[in-house]
């Protein structure tokens, strides 16, 4: 029987410009961990290209589980117009249902100008329109009878749908995935946190993942101790911790935090550093293989989804971090966040391909 999924977020229409690195001015903080690219006020700035692409974190998501082989409808916001046509037709192209899309009116549908050089970390411009406007009147009932619901980030106002799209997708039976975004776990913590109880899975940056240091070390939910031995590597999660606001919290005591309000899997992804999957009782550890990056936009969608995909068809979570780590690998040496995303065959293919590059730690932390 085909599995059903759910993906709710944003649609947007990426223009993707890439710049030679001799072109424009690249500057990285040596006392931090921030970095820029410069454009010279006033300058017209030779490309290399410009391209037109259909993004956003629900729609991406939406390609990554219809690829995957579930039966997969997305719920997002567009405007009207040619954007929102090419929303659409991608949407059809990649057989994912559009019985629950909505189109606004008043509000254009989103849109991103993406700069990428040097290790083409793009930036970002982005307008949101319609994706700041979904509403509680917008959630279907009958959209949530799925396996799967994944919940990409919510934008601005969006993100008030968050605690009715989580009540909707329990009361429905479904496996509840996220991956919220860094605005949504500042400006709506609270909010967050009551729904933890109800997510199955979710997936953080390491960034975002520091977001919630202080108030799980402030409301004494993390016990601050550690009992794994470290890797023996500073870029490593399991020696480094997590740190935010004067605050140092041991991973596994974060891990431990995080499962005890509810969560069944936590996933932070750390760049090169690899992704971490952890439980109530273990962690586990994927490393990355070498691959060429055009672009590195979509990634954390490839990752995410492929992860929830896979542990809902049955998967373990080595495997699935495997399959995670290698969908996002394949988006990541492509420009766009779409083109690399891969069948369920086509990820197969790709772990056996980079097998000796996919080792995995396990550490029990009870």
């Amino acid at each position: 029987m085909t599995l059903k999924a759910l993906t709710l977020g944003s649609a947007v229409i990426d223009i993707i410009v890439t710049i030679a690195p001799e072109r424009i001015e690249h500057m990285r903080m040596r006392n931090a961990e921030a970095s820029y690219l410069l454009v010279e006020e006033g300058r017209k700035v030779d490309a290399e290209s410009v391209t037109r692409h259909i993004g956003g974190g629900g729609v991406n998501t939406a390609v990554s589980l219809s690829r995957l082989g579930f039966d997969t409808a997305a719920l997002v916001k567009t405007g009207a117009g040619r954007n929102a046509e090419d929303v659409i037709e991608r949407l059809e192209r990649e057989n994912v249902s559009r019985d629950f899309l909505i189109s606004d009116g008043e509000l254009a549908t989103g849109s991103s100008v993406l700069l990428s050089s040097h290790e083409h970390n793009a930036g970002i411009f982005t307008a949101r329109g319609a994706n700041t406007a979904l509403l509680p009147r917008d959630l279907a009932d009958d959209a949530f009878e799925r396996d799967l619901v994944f919940i990409s980030g919510l934008s601005n106002e969006s993100a008030d749908c968050f605690p009715h799209v989580i009540g909707k997708a329990s009361a429905a039976g479904a496996r509840i995935a996220t991956n919220p975004g860094i605005r949504q776990l500042s400006s709506r913590a609270d909010e967050f946190f009551a729904c933890l109880d109800r997510i199955s899975i979710l997936t953080l940056n390491r960034v975002e993942s520091e977001q919630l240091v202080p108030r799980l070390i402030a409301n004494g939910t993390a016990d601050q101790r550690t009992v794994i031995k470290p890797a023996g590597d500073p870029n490593s999660l399991v020696d480094r911790g997590l740190m935010a606001g004067g605050f140092n919290l041991p991973f596994d005591s974060y891990v431990r935090a995080i499962t005890s309000l509810g969560v069944d899997m936590l996933l932070v992804t750390n760049g090169s550093d690899g992704a971490y999957a952890g439980t109530a009782e273990a962690i586990w550890h994927c490393t990355v293989p070498s691959v060429e990056v055009e672009g590195t936009a979509g990634a954390g969608d490839a990752f995410a989804s492929t992860f929830a995909g896979m542990i809902t068809a049955g998967a373990s979570i080595e495997d699935a971090l495997k399959s995670a780590t290698c969908n996002a690998g394949s988006v990541v040496s492509h420009l766009d966040t779409q083109t690399g995303l891969l069948s369920r065959k086509g990820v197969s293919e790709r772990v056996k391909k980079y097998e000796d590059g996919l080792v995995v730690t396990k550490w029990d932390i009870v």
